[in-house]
């Protein structure tokens, strides 16, 4: 049976919206609407805006300028009662310091690149290499710590807003100046939709992912392990010592990577192993890329019945459940985020793709001149029934 599409891919397309001029007026008070005010200035001075977003349920979504980052997502539970299900600091000067990406995007190319290196045409790249011997996410100053253009609209789907970013040639290592545009969009149904284009004048590499930590009980509420999670994908990607993929693709059949029926993350969390302890994993998703969104992932939090479904045009989903917090970073309100207190889903090309050319026709990270990367990416939130 086909899977109902959420209400932003119902629409008549998924497409970025335009920003609107600075006259345009915001929504009314009991409607859709967004805000935006200076959320902190950088060392230089540069003013950070932090813009949020306002859909007729009274979810809200703050993202700000610095990395595009989602700093606060508030929704309600089965009781009505709103939490902030996303973990992240009040000010900027939290994420100046340094921070496991929460909220952010990661890009150039997200997850990692074996060695730092790879080949295009047969010329080697040398990339920055910032997780041991490995590229990590865009690399030391990747796109999660640049400063985004944003610009907020009222499309027709809801209140969103727009960031662009260039990144130059050779920044981190990666050949081609590359634009970029991403947007967020609230809808009426709780949908985040999350959207990438990207263009390059050469031959480079282009994987973006999302990159927010959930805790669907709220983001000061503990460890995420009794989380129910379903994943649709019956394939992963095993990986090395370092997460570097083997260049095989194996059924999640039989070990502790099986999410293709819901089952707490705590459940065979020790099985999975890993140093430290936990999973950080690409699943191959089943139906593979898409040109539209379709559901990937389903999380059940069974104490406030608040849920989450993620869909997407993208052939994998990395699934993270928290290992390396430590409790070093202290967020919103004090809250000391621990071991397995959030859990990311990122929707992406498989992991060093560019270097498997195996995977080629399932989950090709290389893009042309002439070519447009897109992506689309939704979170939709919502109750148990």
């Amino acid at each position: 049976m086909r899977l109902a599409l959420p209400a932003a891919v119902m629409a008549a397309a998924v497409a970025l919206a335009p920003a609107p001029t600075a006259a345009q007026p915001k929504a009314g008070k009991n409607g859709p609407a967004f805000d935006q005010s200076t959320f902190g200035k950088m060392p230089d001075g540069t003013v950070v805006t932090g813009y949020t977003l306002v859909n007729r349920n009274n979810v809200t979504i703050q993202a700000i300028e610095y990395g595009a980052i989602v700093t606060s997502i508030r929704v309600p539970d089965k009781d009505g009662k709103v939490a902030d299900v996303a973990l992240g600091f009040d000010t900027l000067d939290g994420y100046l310091k340094g921070h496991p990406y929460f909220g952010a995007n990661a890009g150039r190319c997200a997850n990692r690149i074996a060695k730092g290196k790879f080949r295009i045409d047969g010329k080697e790249y040398t990339l920055a290499t910032n997780n041991g011997a490995n590229h990590l996410h865009g690399g030391k100053a990747g796109f999660d710590k640049k400063l985004w253009k944003g610009e907020p609209f009222l499309g027709a789907s809801g209140p969103g807003v727009k960031f662009t970013l260039r990144s130059p040639d050779k920044e981190e290592g990666y050949p081609g100046n590359l634009s970029v545009t991403m947007s967020y969009t609230l809808t009426d149904a709780n949908e985040l939709v999350v959207e990438y284009r990207a263009t390059t004048d050469q031959p480079t590499v282009c994987n973006l992912a999302h990159h927010s930590y959930f805790n669907l009980a709220g983001h000061n509420s503990g460890d995420i392990l009794g989380h129910e999670l379903r994943v649709m994908a019956k394939n992963y990607t095993p990986a090395d010592d370092t997460l570097i993929p083997t260049g095989k693709i194996a059924p999640v059949a039989g070990t502790p990577f099986d999410f293709t029926a819901a089952k707490p993350i705590g459940k065979d969390l020790k099985a999975a192993g890993g140093d430290p302890v936990g999973y950080d994993l690409n699943y191959v998703l089943d139906r593979g890329a898409a040109e539209r969104p379709e559901l990937a992932v389903r999380v059940t939090e069974p104490k406030t019945g608040r849920t989450l479904e993620v869909y997407t045009t993208e052939p994998g989903v990395q699934f993270y459940s928290g290992n390396f917090l430590d409790g070093t970073n202290v967020g919103r309100g004090g809250a000391v985020y621990k071991q397995y207190n959030g859990f990311c889903l990122e929707p992406q090309r498989f992991p060093d793709s560019v270097n498997k050319p195996e995977w080629k026709e399932r989950s090709n990270a290389v893009l042309r001149p002439g070519e447009t990367y897109r992506q689309t990416s939704i979170y939709k939130f919502g109750v148990a029934r």
